[in-house]
């Protein structure tokens, strides 16, 4: 048996990222994600939670120099056309991420800046705010927060879509190059999101409101889809509105499905894909 020459390699995302114990968010939900576009999918776990559809009752830090170790084993040997950062909790953590972006030259970071559980529960460290701002910002090709995360960064609530619009121009004055600010939390029938690209253009996407008890990991799998359409050769833009539609089909074809006693996850695997191939670019 003669072996074969590889020709072929696939696109690959790299998620650093907490864990979800119960499945649905962090890096549970961004390998599901992953996968269901035909990517693969790498892991660098931040922490750990102790979590299911109801709520979170416990969280555990990585070490930063194990997160580093993860970040190097992995793109020492695999490499990565795209990167999705979700839970940094501690200072020390948004460090070693930007450090590791820098020694790498990572491209296509999207970053969702998780702070407020679904629940409630604070999931990120005061301390690291600043820390997250000044070093994540500007390292990142997409910024993507929800309203509450949002409100958080620019210190004041938002609950219209001239303040959506008001707060992707305070966060782009952050440092940040690009920003998709969810609006999914506005009321209303119709789901209303903004993207403010890196030239200042502001792109508004709008969708009737899906009606559903099961949005956990809502953020999370958006984010990871942004970035397997980018590490397919998408544009940003062209990566927003495929990633959108991909987890309105997975809202609506999970609504009718119990999951636990609270809010369950999305259906990330309504439509998969087969892994996608393409020329194999490394020696």
């Amino acid at each position: 048996m003669t072996s074969q020459t590889p020709r072929y390699e696939y696109p690959r995302v790299l998620s650093i990222a907490g864990s979800d114990s119960g499945g649905g968010a962090g890096i549970q939900a961004d390998l599901k994600t992953i996968a269901a576009l035909g990517c693969f999918g790498m892991t660098a776990i931040t922490a750990l939670t102790a979590q299911n559809t109801c709520g979170v009752r416990a969280i555990h830090g990585v070490p930063p120099q194990m997160l580093r170790d993860q970040i190097d084993a992995v793109i020492d040997d695999i490499g990565a056309d795209a990167v999705k950062i979700g839970m940094l909790h501690a200072p020390e953590i948004v460090r070693t991420v930007a450090e590791a972006i820098d020694r790498h030259t990572l491209p296509n970071v999207v970053f969702d800046p998780v702070m407020v559980a679904t629940s409630g529960a604070v999931l990120i460290e005061q301390a690291s705010m600043d820390v997250l701002v000044r070093e994540l910002f500007p390292r990142a090709a997409l910024i993507t927060p929800n309203l509450d995360e949002a409100g958080l960064l620019i210190g004041k609530p938002l609950a219209s879509t001239e303040d959506m619009e008001g707060a992707a121009l305070a966060l782009r004055a952050q440092g940040a190059r690009a920003v998709l600010v969810k609006g999914g939390h506005l009321r209303g029938e119709t789901v209303i999101d903004l993207l403010l690209t890196e030239s200042g253009e502001k792109i508004w996407m709008k969708a009737p409101r899906i009606q559903s008890p099961n949005t956990h990991g809502t953020g999370c799998t958006l984010s990871s889809a942004i970035a397997s359409h980018l590490a397919l050769g998408e544009s940003l833009v062209e990566a927003v509105r495929a990633a959108r539609l991909y987890v309105r089909e997975a809202l609506q074809s999970g609504a009718q499905v119990r999951t636990g006693n609270c809010g369950g996850p999305l259906n990330h695997s309504h439509a998969p894909v087969a892994m996608h191939l393409r020329p194999l670019q490394r020696a």
